[in-house]
């Protein structure tokens, strides 16, 4: 084939990816909400470790953790009644806690506390919550060190997926998981063609 047909008939491919990678991230961010810092409140939980012990402990804490506040606040419009429903009621978190390391003979310690939290972004469904500090219930078990759990209290969006610890997304919207892989095999598509479209000239 023809060095100039074959360069134009990859240009051409290379100009049709970049305008396909365009309007999918118009499209999904049209789709996607940005929620203010000051409109939710967020649930932190920090294992002692990354050891399957810790893990499953902390999972252990969080599932009725979740369940007890979920309860306390479903039915709230108000996040200032919220935040004072919760704040009330952190003595009955911190035995939840408690009765858990029991019951797995566990004898660590803990902290529970109402403030304002660091939380990386995270996306639920359509609404983004952007990186900074939100009202969090942060809990603290052992050292901290081991990977932790996030998700928002209120309003509620701790729909659970148990085999990895995400909410996970209500039916049709879409998996950001799935988006992301295909943005990433998009780029380095583009980026093969552009350094294969460069070996060609300087060669």
């Amino acid at each position: 084939m023809n060095f100039k047909v074959l360069f134009y008939l990859l240009f051409f491919v290379f100009i049709l990816v970049m305008n396909w990678e365009s309007q999918n991230y118009m499209a999904a961010a049209s789709f996607h909400d940005e929620v203010s810092q000051e409109e939710a409140i967020r649930l932190r939980i920090l294992a002692n470790s990354d050891a399957i012990k810790d893990q499953v402990l902390k999972r252990d804490i969080r599932d009725e953790v979740n369940a007890t506040i979920t309860d306390w606040v479903l039915h709230i419009d108000s996040m200032e009644e919220a935040k004072d429903v919760i704040e009330a009621n952190l003595d009955e978190i911190a035995a939840i806690v408690e009765k858990k390391l029991a019951n797995n003979g566990i004898n660590q310690s803990f902290s529970v506390e109402f403030n304002r939290v660091q939380f990386p972004t995270k996306l639920y469904g359509h609404l983004v919550y952007p990186a900074g500090e939100y009202e969090a219930v942060l809990i603290t078990l052992g050292s901290g060190k081991g990977e932790n759990w996030w998700c928002v209290l209120f309003p509620p969006l701790c729909f659970l997926d148990f085999s990895n610890g995400d909410a996970v997304e209500h039916e049709g919207e879409v998996d950001s998981t799935e988006t992301e892989k295909e943005e990433v095999e998009v780029k380095f598509f583009v980026i093969e063609l552009f350094d294969t479209v460069k070996s060609w000239f300087t060669a």
